[in-house]
């Protein structure tokens, strides 16, 4: 009986599933500080001017004035706390999961904006709120954060990293 990892197929050669032991932690660490890069850069931008990031949330038209301002003063030290696990990588997994969460959020709030046809800027790296309609970018931000979210599922199903904390403390 033969042991594979789970980035190998059964039919993979020792080489081949030795070769995807050393690089796929290599992936993660690149994964964890592409998104930690991200969610470092929203996340700043948006706590440098708590009002516009509240009126982002607003534009949306999804929340109940009531928690706009805590969702929109929330959500950027989320971000900025995903940031740093990742990239110091502690709790690798946990992180991504919240990570997809947050991006299956964004998600659902860009693709909706979208479909009622309002015209919001994402208000992802700061700013936000109405927009003319030529400027609306949403395809482009709906990619992006697919892409984003594709990291953070690499990382959910594969969190082992080179240069991070959880290796250090196993």
């Amino acid at each position: 009986m033969t042991t594979r990892t789970p980035a190998c197929p059964a039919s993979a050669t020792p080489d081949s599933r030795d070769r995807a032991r050393r690089t796929v932690p290599g992936i993660t660490a690149a994964a964890r500080v592409a998104l930690a890069v991200v969610w470092c850069w929203a996340g700043w931008a948006k706590i440098q001017d708590p009002a516009a990031s509240a009126q982002a949330v607003r534009a949306y038209r999804i929340l109940p004035e009531t928690l706009v301002a805590p969702v929109g003063h929330g959500i950027p030290a989320l971000e900025l706390t995903l940031a740093a696990l990742l990239l110091v990588g502690l709790r690798i997994r946990l992180a991504a999961v919240l990570s997809a969460l947050l991006l299956a959020g964004f998600l659902a709030g860009i693709v909706q904006a979208w479909a009622r046809g309002l015209s919001v800027d994402c208000g992802c790296f700061g700013g936000g709120g109405e927009i003319d309609s030529a400027d609306t970018r949403y395809l482009q931000e709906v990619l992006r954060d697919v892409g984003l979210l594709l990291l953070s599922t690499w990382l959910v199903r594969w969190p082992a990293s080179r240069f991070s904390l959880d290796a250090v403390l196993r």
